[in-house]
């Protein structure tokens, strides 16, 4: 029999009602049943879960492999014991309240296969209450590691795995611990995987919270099982990643999860216990900690590990508890500015009797930036802009925003000054009004011909930014992202003059994200893919001694007069006729009784920019008129090639003649 692609492995211990849709949701899978396995230990049910896996094993025959074995206490020994029968290609872990999406497998084994991964991530759903991870699953990524990405922040072991890779390896769930087992089993997979994929596009799993809370990877008991797995935990990542980055990486997962974890716990247990609990803690993350983390860290953690460190017992039982407030409150917490730097005003920030480092309140750098935009409107060779911005918690005073232009390619920049305007009231729909910000509005002229220190600003992508300055700080963010209803994103070209003669300047905001560029030069805009021709030339109804051309014209602005069709004749004349514009479209008559004999040539110009004029219709009538009493005319040049070609001269009254009376 040919081995299946998946073999779905489910620990299910007293898993009713929810292990009909969990097994429903595997067997009716798009990979199809050929491509399946699911392989269910009964881990010592008491309720009627052994009952209804015989009537879905009837439902679904040969689909359903069923073990049943002595209650082990946890996932680990149903889960090795499911492994050690799977046949597949790939294993995937599902736990018996879970369920699948109904392409989940499918899509997360041509993912796997496509990339050549060995662990592949599928997006999870919190259902019931249940909070889901989801700082890896912001995109698809076919091919990651633990290293250069957050596959690390989600150690639990609902993924698909390469049963090749956990064989080669020996991988299995450790059945001593009661807690942190998939840790030890996840950690090593991803840390010996070819690759991880990661699929965020896709619904895979859905993660449900138990009404009788009763999930098998949900029980936990207090510091001892914590203290427990973390040192092992701890030991991989020592045994196996060098010190440097990498290693920090995975360090700054386990001293932010699982610490602050653990203190939630130890609260609730005696003072003895919380001293020694808390000793063997500061014990087990030294080999892990360094003053070089601390930039990897918010200033909550970085604050929680100097008290664990320092076994300040009861300054971290005062934290937990201020965590637990500020959880429940809409109101950031305040920051002291000082000398260029912002401190949250957490407990014991600046105690002398304390003396925890101010580098441990410090979150300068995650101050958060709020702006919008009112106006952006380009008007000859100056963009007005106008809007607010602020740094969230630091008061308006002493403000010092600027406007930044940065190229994007060399990255030139250049600094230019804006009126700082009132804001009044701004800030009152947030943190329940606590912060205002009365003068965060600011006003912006840029001139094109004068932004570049006092010359004209040179070709290139201009990307837009506001540095934002109050009280000594300064954070630069991009602006355009959050704008008022009436300021458009729309890319917008105009044409200006200068005195180095048109430019084009286009102002348009980036996708996805939304932020202001000006575009000078037609690096992404060009000026001739907003204009046009239609093919047909016809003489002009009310006038049929006038040449008709229309096209269409998406520009936002160019100087009057300067969209013309410009003609030249064989005998170097040269004559100019202006485009009259409305509504994106234009029109352009050219009289032709105006026109010197001659074969006339041309073009539609604005500026240096040129469109060649259509080729005039072979079959177009001949246009006739009388100049100073002698008869004229005006046809397609019979030599023009494949261009506009137009013939104007002189009838030949001899010639003419003749023609009448040749028999």
């Amino acid at each position: 029999m040919a081995a299946p692609a998946v073999s779905v492995i489910v620990a299910a211990y007293n898993a009713m009602p929810y292990l009909t849709r969990c097994i429903t949701s595997v067997a009716e899978q798009s990979i199809g049943r050929d491509e399946l396995e699911i392989i269910v230990v009964d881990d010592g049910s008491t309720d009627g879960t052994a009952k209804e896996l015989e009537r879905l094993a009837g439902v679904y025959p040969g689909l359903i492999k069923i073990y049943a074995q002595e209650n082990s206490g946890g996932p680990s020994a149903p889960r090795n014991a499911g492994l050690g029968h799977a046949r597949g290609r790939f294993v995937f872990f599902l736990d018996a309240d879970d369920y699948l999406g109904p392409e989940a497998l499918e899509r997360m084994v041509a993912m796997a296969e496509k990339n050549g991964t060995d662990v592949v991530l599928g997006k999870m759903v919190g259902v019931g209450g249940r909070g889901a991870p989801t700082s890896m699953f912001r995109r698809d990524q076919p091919k990651t590691d633990v290293f250069s990405s957050r596959v690390y922040w989600t150690l639990n072991p609902m993924k698909l795995f390469r049963r090749e890779l956990l064989e080669r390896h020996n991988l299995r769930f450790p059945t001593d611990l009661s807690i942190g087992e998939d840790q030890l089993f996840v950690g090593p997979a991803y840390l010996n995987a070819a690759g991880i994929s990661v699929l965020a596009s896709y619904d895979c799993l859905y993660w449900v919270r138990r009404e009788d809370e009763g999930n098998i990877t949900l029980r936990t008991g207090g510091t001892e099982p914590r203290l427990t797995f973390l040192p092992r935990v701890i030991d991989m990542i020592l045994e196996n990643v060098p010190p440097g980055p990498g290693r920090d990486h995975l360090a700054h997962r386990h001293l932010t999860v699982e610490v602050r974890q653990l203190l939630d716990h130890l609260v609730h247990e005696p003072r003895p216990d919380q001293e020694k609990a808390l000793a063997r803690l500061a014990e087990t993350i030294a080999p892990l900690w360094h003053e070089g983390l601390n930039d990897r860290l918010s200033a909550m953690a970085r604050l929680r590990l100097h008290l664990v460190r320092h076994q300040m017992l009861d300054e971290l039982l005062t934290l937990v508890q201020f965590e637990k407030e500020l959880a429940r409150t809409s109101v950031s917490t305040p920051v002291l500015v000082d000398g260029g730097r912002a401190l949250a005003r957490y407990p014991f920030l600046r105690d002398p009797d304390r003396a925890v480092p101010d580098s441990c309140y410090d979150v300068t750098a995650q101050l958060g930036v709020r702006h919008r935009v009112t106006r952006a409107e380009l008007h000859g060779t100056t963009l007005h802009l106008a809007g607010h911005g602020y740094l969230h918690r630091v008061a308006t005073e002493d403000v010092t925003t600027d406007l930044v232009l940065r190229e994007r390619d060399s990255k030139v920049e250049f600094r230019l000054p804006v009126t700082h305007t009132a804001t009044p009231g701004l800030g009152a729909d947030e943190d329940q009004g606590h912060y205002t910000y009365e003068k965060a509005g600011f006003e912006a002229a840029v001139d094109i011909t004068s932004a570049a220190d006092g010359a004209p600003l040179p070709d290139g992508l201009w990307d837009i930014s506001l540095a934002i300055g109050a009280q000594g700080i300064t954070r630069e963010v991009r602006i355009g992202s959050k704008r008022a209803a009436d300021v458009s994103g729309e890319a917008a070209t105009h044409v200006v003059d200068t005195t180095e003669g048109p430019r084009a300047v286009t102002l348009y905001t980036t996708h996805p994200h939304g932020n202001f560029t000006l575009d000078l030069g037609e690096r992404k805009h060009a000026v001739l893919s907003r204009l046009g021709l239609d093919d047909t030339v016809r003489w002009a109804s009310d006038a049929p001694t006038e040449l008709e051309f229309t096209g269409r014209c998406a520009l936002a602005a160019h100087p009057e007069g300067t969209l013309t069709v410009a003609l030249r004749s064989d005998l170097g004349d040269s004559a100019a006729f202006p485009a009259s514009a409305t509504g994106g479209t234009f029109a352009v008559r050219v009289p032709v009784t105006e026109l010197p004999a001659g074969t006339w040539y041309g073009e539609l110009r604005l500026g240096d920019w040129t469109l060649p004029l259509p080729e005039l219709p072979g079959n177009l009538t001949a246009a006739k008129w009388r100049r100073r009493a002698l008869p004229w005319y005006a046809k397609p040049a019979s030599d023009g090639g494949n261009g506009f070609a137009l013939h104007v001269a002189r009838t030949d009254l001899v010639r003419a003649v003749t023609r009448r009376i040749k028999p």
